[in-house]
């Protein structure tokens, strides 16, 4: 048969899942029945040659998690070492009073042609592989392992909090997050099993050691007792056969065992590991310099091995000299300007005046290589998946931004435009990442004390290296690109209604009349103008309200289009319409809704200062701070029992309040009483402004 079809055959075993099975038989096999030498010179080259298979596949591979199965890997591989030590020292125990070649060729040729054949040497190489695998290679993978194990368990609400930003922040979506909450829990169960498989490594190593003294002892027993050598042959055969069989399998053991030490001792992130090793170990100048200098002056010492010394000393010079030489030539050619051409200055035209920008970026001469791809900037990505998800939620195009440097600005500063006006500014560092305290940390990380841009949460800059600590404490950590994508979808948001003029409202109206062509003629401009429905997406959008739902909207405007064309009575009609889903937007369907209401004299005193008035309460300035402090006093307590702030008021005044919570008190919700759906259950919280009563009391009287 020939080894294409054998390995045909092997593949289909492994694609009907035969594969783990019939080995696991045959190594139960192994350990039951006598094995004649050439299988076992099969079995034991077969070994050898799977450990080196794995120990490069570990190598090459770009994250520990794409070799998952390294674990499972491993298990089998000791329980197949441990098989076939018990068929060899079957074999030598019987046969090996004949000779050195009882056991196979290949047990043979470590015995004799490796050691040279002298026993002693054989035990001191064997002892000295030994406490190398043992003492070194395993005892080191598996604390490593251990450690690893750990700290990846404990850093996974951190990493959960991240995802629940990034998804939140609008920078991946649904199916996005899943695959990352999907790592995360990959790697903890890798690193989990890899810190029990390290065990396997360990006990391996322990076996081999019991067996060699086993073997040499009963083999000596044996070959003086029922087979009548002298005891200078029986120690010499058998001692022998033990340590040729005990480098056969130490060997493999040893490989294996660095495998565990490079996969644990990997980053998680995707990386080369021979590149890496090149550019963090031989890629520094300065590091071969000064080793070449070193190496120099060993060579210069009287009795040392001078011209070994000198040629390295050269080498080494030589290196650093051509990695300076070539970093010179990549910042000359990335310094020299762009040869210019003598061609006449063009005419001046309305083309040469800039339009002012809807949403504009500034960053200062440090983040641009944020926004460079060529540089491994994300920035541009971010901000791309910042204006899908702020476009679906809204329910129109978000303009797109333009990013431009500023020099003007900090180095490491930022600035957000709208309209060409600056709104937001702040400072990132592109060499840390962020560390945000979520207000659940349990340990210290060291960093620059800041302040999130985009909520004002506690902060810290801190070292990229000190990531996973800062995550397994209970920060939040995440990139500079991160920072200024979720601080730009803050600032969209808050400025929504900023955004939406008339070509977008137009653009929402000929969508919608693909499907309702009448429902759009009949509105503009026959009912009212294109102004007026501006003015009331406008309003909605600022009240935190989507005009995702276009048809609802413009039906009830229609509707009430006949009795007013006032845009306030139009958005509070239209907000009747959506109640549904402005409620759902807050609570989920099947919760109840926790709500407060005003104090029954302060709504009175409300209602009484409104009467002549179109525009609101007619209050004084100290009434209306008091008012404003008792709704965010109460908003508070609602957002820390973890529920949102509803204030139910009448529609009369909940314009009004609305206006006066929009800036101060962005998370309380204003509803009047009609635009609550009958069928949804809703619980009373408390009636607030009590004090604010008594003061607005005293300042009518003093009227």
């Amino acid at each position: 048969m020939t080894s294409a079809a054998v390995l045909g055959h092997a593949q289909t075993f492994v694609r009907h899942g035969l594969g783990v099975p019939i080995l696991l038989i045959t190594m139960l096999a192994m350990m039951v029945l006598p094995l004649p030498p050439l299988a076992l010179d099969l079995l034991f080259s077969f070994n050898i040659s799977l450990s080196l298979v794995i120990i490069l596949a570990v190598i090459y591979v770009a994250r520990p998690l794409e070799f998952g199965v390294f674990p499972t890997v491993l298990l089998l591989v000791t329980l197949l070492r441990l098989a076939l030590n018990v068929a060899s020292t079957r074999v030598v125990l019987l046969h090996g009073h004949t000779g050195t070649d009882a056991a196979g060729k290949v047990i043979q040729a470590f015995g004799e042609f490796v050691v040279g054949g002298n026993y002693t040497v054989g035990l001191v190489v064997f002892s000295i592989l030994v406490i190398i695998n043992f003492v070194v290679v395993t005892k080191g993978a598996g604390r490593i392992s251990e450690v690893s194990a750990r700290f990846t368990l404990d850093a996974m609400p951190g990493k959960q909090m991240a995802i629940d930003a990034d998804l939140n922040a609008g920078l991946i979506n649904q199916d996005e997050a899943r695959t990352r909450r999907e790592e995360v829990r990959q790697e903890a169960d890798f690193y989990g099993s890899m810190d029990g498989a390290s065990k396997f490594v360990r006990g391996d190593a322990t076996a081999g050691i019991l067996i060699l003294f086993i073997n040499i002892i009963g083999g000596i027993v044996i070959g003086l007792l029922q087979h009548d050598l002298a005891f200078a042959d029986a120690v010499r055969n058998y001692t022998l056969l033990t340590i040729g069989d005990g480098l056969v399998a130490q060997i493999p053991s040893l490989l294996m065992s660095s495998s565990v030490a490079i996969i644990v001792t990997r980053m998680s992130g995707a990386q080369d590991m021979g590149d890496q090793v090149m550019k963090q170990v031989f890629g520094q100048p300065k590091t071969l310099a000064v080793s070449a200098g070193v190496l120099a002056m060993l060579g210069l010492v009287p009795g040392m091995p001078n011209v070994a010394f000198l040629t390295l000393s050269g080498t080494c010079a030589g290196a650093a000299w051509l990695i300076t030489q070539r970093e010179k030539k990549s910042v000359v050619a990335e310094a020299a300007p762009a040869p210019k051409e003598d061609t006449p200055l063009p005419e001046l035209s309305w083309e040469d005046v800039r339009p002012v920008d809807p949403i504009g970026l500034e960053v200062g001469y440090k983040l641009i290589p944020l926004v460079d791809r060529k540089q491994g900037g994300e920035l541009m990505v971010r901000i791309k998946a910042v204006r899908k998800k702020l476009s679906q939620e809204l329910g129109f195009l978000v303009q797109p931004v333009h990013i431009r440097d500023n020099l003007n600005l900090p180095p490491n500063a930022y600035r957000i435009n709208l309209m060409g006006v600056p709104v937001a500014q702040h400072e990132v560092h592109p060499e840390k990442e962020l560390a945000i305290n979520p207000g659940r940390v349990y340990g210290e990380v060291q960093g620059a004390a800041t302040k999130e841009p985009a909520f004002g949460l506690d902060a810290l800059w801190i070292e990229s290296a000190a990531r996973e600590h800062a995550q397994t404490v209970g920060y939040s950590v995440v990139d500079p690109s991160t920072v200024v994508a979720t601080h730009l979808s803050q600032i969209l948001q808050t400025h929504a209604h900023e955004l939406l003029g008339y070509e977008e409202t137009q653009q929402l109206l000929d969508r919608l009349a693909k499907n309702a062509p009448k429902l759009v003629e009949d509105l503009v401009p026959k009912a009212l103008p294109l102004g007026v429905v501006v003015r009331v997406l406008q309003e909605l959008l600022a009240e935190r309200v989507p005009v995702r739902n276009m048809r609802k909207i413009t039906e009830t405007l229609a509707e009430n289009a006949v009795g007013t064309q006032d845009p306030a009575a139009l958005v509070a009609a239209v907000r009747i319409g959506l109640g549904r889903s402005i409620v759902q937007n807050i609570v989920e369907a099947d919760i109840e809704l926790p709500v407060f209401t005003l104090d029954a004299g302060l709504e009175r005193i409300l209602h009484e200062s409104m009467k002549g008035t179109g525009e609101g309460p007619g209050l004084e300035p100290g009434l209306a701070e008091r008012v404003q402090k008792a709704l965010a006093e109460t908003a508070e307590r609602q957002e820390i029992a973890g529920e949102p702030a509803v204030l139910l008021v009448t529609p009369n005044l909940r314009p009004w309040l609305a206006r006066l919570a929009r800036h101060s008190i962005p998370s309380l919700h204003v509803l009047a009483y009609n635009e609550v759906p009958d069928s949804k259950t809703m619980r009373l919280i408390a009636a607030v402004g009590q004090q604010a009563e008594s003061s607005a009391g005293r300042a009518v009287s003093s009227a």
